[in-house]
């Protein structure tokens, strides 16, 4: 979404090479984070891209990655347990250490929330910890392998089924599992902690979330995904678990830094690579989303071209009643401005001008709809109107504006 993508491979614990993904914010950097994926799962998770195109605009880059033996990873998945996501996610945190910068967040979705609760303590450069649907105990994994346990504590191994794949479990996974444990971490942990769990949630139970929550130490944050599912697979509530841990890093990194320090700022537009339209918009410091509606084959996840003009004009008629009201020493109501947008034909157009007239084909229409609060005389009205078509957004629309284009 607002980022682009680089493909990277690192080496592993056991010495495999690992396939990662890089989200890097199209703009400012303010810090890096390192995903890890639920049980079985992979980088390419739908939740985990959406949850990584919310921290990208807030300028967090996002290193997600596939766990050994897992997605496009190498090794086997059958040697693999518990402390080797551990040993996986230190080797990640090593790699962005070495070629970039260390990260400063650890987000964790189910199992690899466990993991990265049971790794914060060992990457000192890591300032907050944000689980979703996280486990309080390793061996709660175990509980999905179902008679399949049976099987493999009696043989030493065993293939289970997992969500429909076929995987290889051995013994030393299940020893591993129940070795470990994770409250004593959390204990320790001793850096803010943000906790998103599902209160339906059918895989890991909410009560799970209330155990790390008691064992962990303030600043802790509990945020309910109330209906969502274990792996997120609503776009509406992988994003809004996005924009929660993006919004509650801001107490916990380095403030943002504007794009440009001169008077004048450019707007960098960019495609994000999700859907068919979708772009990330930076002005500043400040990004947004520009998309289409879903009935045009956008994703509808911001405003149209279009709507960001009819924004323009709308912003810059209240702002420049307000100039007018507070140099006038009017006592002017609170200023609303409502701005449709629409292709009429000129045969159509009554406010049109003779020489507007005298063309063909469509042209492009603002109507706007000026409220003010409080009573306002219709000698005052007029003015208002007449200030309104002062507006510099106002006049470069009616006027004919030169534009540059130059292409690298």
């Amino acid at each position: 979404m607002a980022f682009n993508t680089q493909r990277l491979q690192f080496v592993g614990h056991s010495g495999a090479t690992l396939a990662a993904r890089l989200d890097m914010p199209n703009g400012p950097l303010r810090a890096y984070a390192l995903f890890a994926h639920c049980f079985t799962c992979s980088k390419d998770l739908a939740a985990a891209r959406r949850i990584a195109a919310e921290l990208a605009r807030e300028g967090i880059a996002v290193m997600r990655f596939d766990f050994t033996g897992l997605g496009s990873s190498e090794g086997e998945f059958a040697s693999t347990n518990f402390s080797s996501n551990v040993a996986d996610l230190l080797a990640a945190a090593d790699y962005l250490r070495k070629h970039y910068r260390a990260p400063s967040v650890l987000i964790g979705h189910s199992l690899g929330g466990a993991a990265v609760l049971a790794v914060a303590r060992n990457i000192p450069e890591v300032r907050a910890v944000a689980t979703i649907g996280a486990p309080a105990d390793v061996g709660h994994v175990l509980k999905n392998l179902g008679t399949s346990l049976e099987a493999i504590e009696k043989s030493g191994a065993a293939e289970v089924d997992l969500a429909g794949r076929k995987f290889l479990l051995k013994k030393q996974f299940v020893e591993d599992a129940r070795a470990h444990r994770l409250k004593d971490a959390v204990a320790s942990l001793k850096k803010p902690l943000l906790i998103l769990h599902a209160p339906l949630d059918g895989t890991v139970g909410i009560e799970n979330a209330n155990e790390i929550f008691l064992s962990a130490r303030h600043p802790k944050s509990f945020i309910s995904l109330d209906t969502a599912d274990h792996l997120l697979t609503d776009p509406e509530d992988a994003t809004f678990a996005g924009r929660v841990i993006s919004g509650w890093l801001t107490r916990y990194l380095a403030a943002d830094t504007p794009q440009g320090t001169g008077v004048i700022e450019d707007v960098r537009v960019t495609e994000t690579g999700e859907g068919k339209f979708q772009n990330s918009v930076q002005a500043g410091s400040h990004r947004l989303f520009a998309d289409e509606p879903e009935s045009l084959g956008g994703l509808d996840s911001g405003p149209s071209p279009y709507d960001f003009l009819s924004m323009a004009l709308g912003a810059c008629t209240s702002m420049t009643l307000r100039i007018y009201a507070d140099h006038k020493k009017l006592p002017l109501g609170r200023i609303g401005v409502d701005v449709s947008h629409a292709k009429i034909h000129v045969n159509d157009c009554a406010d049109c001008t003779e020489a507007e007239r005298s063309g063909s084909g469509r042209i492009d229409r603002f109507e706007r709809v000026i409220s003010i609060e409080g009573e306002v005389s219709e000698k005052l009205r007029g003015k208002i109107a007449e200030i309104a078509d002062k507006c510099p957004v106002h006049r470069t629309l009616e006027a004919m504006a030169t534009i540059r284009t130059i292409v690298k």
